[in-house]
Formats: C-alpha cells, sequence, structure tokens
C-alpha cells in the first residue's frame, strides 16, 4: 500500500517528559549531526531485510496462514489459539488480525475473503461479554464466543492489559490501512471502560479474580512487555507516560552484553521479570520500534531510541551464546506439548541467565527450545549470517496444511509438535515486514468516530476515554519541571547510533559490535516566551 506521510505528532504529555530531561536542549545544527549520521537518517530503508519475498519465503508464508484456515470458526470467526482446542486470547486473535493483514498484503487471499473474515471478526470483538462490564475477559470460547475460565468453562477470570494493548496496536493497524474498516474498528473499546485500567500515573493494570469472587487489579508487566502495550494504548490517545517509562532498570552481563532487565524484585511484587525476545520482535516489526506517534525521520530511524537499542543487546546474546556454545538460540515463550503446557524460555530470569521457567517459576531446562517465531522475526529484524543459521533452522519446521510447529528442542529431542495462532501470525508479519517494513502505517486522515463518539457528554468521562478534541495548551513553564535523567540515558547507547530529538532520544545505525558515539553539544539560546494567541489580543 502508499504509505502517507500523517500530520500526527508527539501529544504534550510526551513533549514535556522529553523537555523535562536535561541534554534535551535545541542543537546546534553543525554539532548535532556528523556526515554519517545524516546519511542514515536520510535513509528510509527499515532496520534488517527487506524486498520482495522469494519463492520459498512465499511458501512459508502460505504455509503458515494454513494455520488459520484449519483452525478457523465459522461460527464467530475466532480462531483457536493452539490447535484444535476451541479458546483463544485477545493476544492470540491480535496475532490472528497479524496473519489476516500480512495473508492479504502478500495476495495469498483476497479482497472479498480478507473483508469476509475481517468484518465478521470485528463484530465479534465489538458484541463479546466483558468482564465486569469492564473489558474482554482473557480468555473466550472460539465456538460460541463466551467468555469462559482456563477449564474453557463458563466463567470469568479477569482481563490482560498486556493482551489489551497488543490487541489495540492491531486494530489501529486495521484503521489506519483499510479506512472503510475504521467505523467499525472503533466500536470495539468504545464499549470498554478504562477508569481502572490507566491510573493517573500512566500505569497500566490488569485484573483478577480472587478465591472468593472478588475482583483485584493489579499492575500488569515488565521491562519489554510493559512498553509495547502501552504503545498499543498510547495508539489510541491514552497517556500512559509511566508505563512507556523503562525505569527502574536494571542491567546483568551475559556474554560481555549487557543485558536490560526490570529492576522491580519478583520477591517483593510478586511478578517474574522475563527477558524474553518476543515484545521486541512485535515492536520491530509491528511499529519500527518507534514512538507511538508518526514518525518523520522515516523507516531507519527508531523514534524510541532506547527500544532499539535494547533489541539489539536482546539479539546480540543470543548470537554470542551460540557463538561461545554452539547452541543454536532464539529464545521466546512458547507452548509445549504435555505437562506444563508453557514455559518462559528466558534469556536471563530471576538471577540466573537462560532459564526456562513455567508458569509455576519451576525450571524446565529441558523444554527450552528455537523458537520459530523468535527465529524467523530476527531473520526478518536483523540481516546477518547467524539468522540465515536461525531460518534454516525453522524454515521448513511446519506441515502444509495446518501451519509452523512451535520450535525445536535445544537438547535434540525434536520439534514441538504443536501448531499456535501466535507463532504462525508472528511468522507472517515478519514475512511482510521484510516486504513492507514496519507494519503500521498511518494513512488514514479521516474523521475518527472513536475521537467524536459522545463528544462533550458525561459518557466519555464516565469511561475514562482520552479528549482528543480537546487541546491541551503548550507548557509554559516547562523550564520549571524538575530535572531528571532519561532512564536510558544517551551514554547509555553501544551499539545503536543515538540521535537528539524532540521527543527524546531516537536511534539508528545498529551495528553487531560496540561503536562509541560523541554526545552533541547544546547551544544556548534565548528565553522563549509565551505569547498569547492572536486573537487573545485587545
Amino acid at each position: 500500500m502508499t504509505e502517507r506521510r500523517s500530520t500526527r505528532s508527539a501529544p504534550a504529555w510526551l513533549l514535556c517528559l522529553a523537555m523535562a530531561w536535561p541534554g534535551q536542549t535545541a542543537l546546534a545544527q553543525d554539532d548535532a549531526t556528523t556526515g554519517s549520521e545524516a546519511q542514515a537518517e536520510d535513509a528510509d530503508a527499515p532496520f534488517g531485510r527487506h524486498g520482495p519475498l522469494t519463492e520459498r519465503e512465499m511458501e512459508m508464508a502460505r504455509t503458515a496462514w494454513s494455520y488459520f484456515v484449519e483452525r478457523y470458526q465459522p461460527e464467530t470467526g475466532l480462531v483457536n489459539a493452539v490447535g484444535a482446542y476451541p479458546s483463544t486470547t485477545l493476544w492470540d486473535t491480535a496475532s490472528y488480525i497479524s496473519g489476516l493483514v500480512a495473508a492479504y498484503e502478500l495476495g495469498i487471499i483476497d479482497k472479498r475473503t480478507f473483508d469476509s473474515r475481517a468484518t465478521q471478526l470485528i463484530g465479534t470483538l465489538r458484541n463479546l461479554s466483558l468482564f465486569n462490564g469492564e473489558a474482554p475477559n482473557k480468555v473466550y470460547n472460539t465456538q460460541t464466543g463466551e467468555k469462559v475460565n482456563y477449564a474453557n468453562q463458563p466463567g470469568e477470570v479477569g482481563y490482560s492489559v498486556l493482551d489489551m494493548g497488543r490487541m489495540l496496536v492491531w486494530l489501529r493497524i486495521l484503521k489506519e490501512r483499510y479506512p472503510y474498516l475504521a467505523n467499525g474498528v472503533d466500536n470495539v473499546p468504545l464499549r470498554w471502560n478504562f477508569c481502572n485500567i490507566v491510573n493517573e500515573d500512566g500505569r497500566l493494570f490488569g485484573s483478577l479474580v480472587r478465591g472468593d469472587g472478588s475482583t483485584r487489579y493489579v499492575q500488569e508487566g515488565r521491562l519489554g512487555y510493559e512498553e509495547y502495550a502501552a504503545k498499543g494504548f498510547a495508539l489510541w490517545g491514552f497517556d500512559v507516560w509511566g508505563a512507556l517509562d523503562p525505569a527502574p532498570l536494571e542491567y546483568t552481563t551475559i556474554y560481555d552484553v549487557e543485558v536490560p532487565y526490570d529492576g522491580r524484585d519478583p520477591r517483593v511484587f510478586h511478578n517474574q521479570n522475563y527477558v524474553l525476545t518476543e515484545s521486541y520482535l512485535l515492536d520491530g516489526l509491528e511499529l519500527g520500534w518507534d514512538l507511538p506517534v508518526d514518525d518523520p525521520d522515516g523507516r531507519g530511524v527508531a523514534s524510541q531510541g532506547w527500544r532499539a537499542e535494547f533489541a539489539h543487546r536482546i539479539f546480540l546474546v543470543q548470537q554470542r551464546r551460540f557463538e561461545s556454545t554452539g547452541i543454536i538460540t532464539a529464545r521466546s515463550e512458547h507452548q509445549v506439548d504435555g505437562k506444563p503446557y508453557f514455559v518462559y524460555d528466558s534469556i536471563f530470569a530471576d538471577g540466573y541467565a537462560w532459564n526456562t521457567l513455567d508458569p509455576s517459576d519451576v525450571y524446565q531446562p529441558d523444554r527450552a527450545a528455537v523458537a520459530s517465531k523468535a527465529a524467523i522475526g530476527m531473520w526478518a529484524l536483523w540481516d546477518h549470517p547467524y539468522t540465515d543459521l536461525l531460518f534454516e533452522t525453522v524454515a521448513d519446521l511446519s506441515e502444509a496444511e495446518g501451519g509452523f510447529f512451535e520450535g525445536l528442542y535445544e537438547n535434540g529431542n525434536g520439534y514441538i509438535p504443536l501448531q499456535t495462532a501466535n507463532n504462525n501470525g508472528i511468522i507472517l508479519a515478519a514475512l511482510l515486514y521484510k516486504e513492507q517494513g514496519p507494519i503500521l502505517k498511518f494513512a488514514n486522515d479521516n474523521t475518527s468516530f472513536w475521537d467524536m463518539a459522545w463528544d462533550g457528554t458525561p459518557i466519555r468521562t464516565n469511561k475514562c476515554l482520552p479528549e482528543p478534541m480537546e487541546v491541551e495548551v503548550t507548557c509554559c513553564a516547562c523550564e520549571d519541571l524538575p530535572t531528571v535523567q532519561p532512564s536510558v540515558p544517551w551514554e547509555e547507547f553501544t551499539y545503536c547510533r543515538p540521535l537528539q530529538r524532540e521527543a527524546g532520544i531516537a536511534a539508528t545505525d545498529c551495528r553487531p559490535e560496540a561503536q562509541e558515539f560523541e554526545k552533541p553539544q547544546p547551544r544556548v539560546v534565548l528565553p522563549r516566551q509565551c505569547r498569547p494567541p492572536q486573537d487573545w489580543l485587545p
């Protein structure tokens, strides 16, 4: 599709947050950009591989799509999350949308099939029975569309803001790429109530059901996933600055790579800080590691620079593990056959590198695997001999009528004989990325029903919806904000070249070896006055 440049700019809360950071002042033109930086900035080529798919890659795309043909439920338009089991989540349904968009854009299905599936799915999502009348339940039966518990029996278990955030990313992609679907898409989140979901600090809260049946609201998400989900909410206008901030941060050294992890202690907060590949892959494939606004610098610059820097470290440490041990490594959470059914196949967790844990935090080393989605995702985002090896490891790990298997066990026990919506959806997204670059393209400048619904009425307030029709006056006293350091300062960039931008530090020119970057020096400028608009003058 043809991409149009949007007029969307960073919201006031994002700009004022950036202005509070030291070093975010105007830079002298000669100091801000070297010749090599200018060349990198001008390049519109996306990170990693780009170009038409080969016939082999197209066959892989058709194979991945076959999962969504085999596991489709015609009564609801939903797709099973895992094989024949008729259950799904918002996360897995977003992965189905990922596969649907890719299949259409790559020419695997025609517009009639795409429209039929998309409109039926939107209708089902629009009419889901919500948990506590607030937001979609964590699990639904794909045959009936009814909310269920983890045993697929009628019931409620709460909602996940991480799942909701991923769904919001893909609903926005649908709305931007296909404006004729926008009206239906907008009606999906308009049914939700966000008052218990986004707090005043810009943090995201999910919910769960206690043993006595009462509801508990809990902060959800750790480094990687929290920021990815927050971008989904920000794309719809929510102020989620707290969830977008990577602090508190810690680092652990693995094969001489400073690997970032969430600094919140699992013993205190009762939430593991797994370091996994998937959230960084999704952010790169879908959003180009950009802030949740239009990127004026193009596809070769990540406007949320620390995301590109950290993603590169996640890739590099896995490459170095292979070089040091001979173990082909592409780590992500994934399904497994038999108990424990699911593992977090981490790069780092609970104080240990290469720690494979089940949901009960029991060590499961025999379940470590080369995850197919991680291998193909890294292949798309990093054009490197190691990702060529990853590609060959999983490229044929599939059935022609059923899709790709979850992965290949590291210990030689063969492949994981399970096929899932998430795995096949991400593989399709990676193949689409190679052909088109980041999948979100701001191309719909039409008036939005999401913006206008109930405008000026208490309904928007009662649902805690954003107020896009209220323009916030630019901060006139931002210089009075307390001085804070960015969570990932300029000096922390090792593998990606940092670039100073209005909304923070962007990044480009990522390489597999450490680089040295000279921080640009600010120039002194006269203080700015906050002049009233012309129509305010007598």
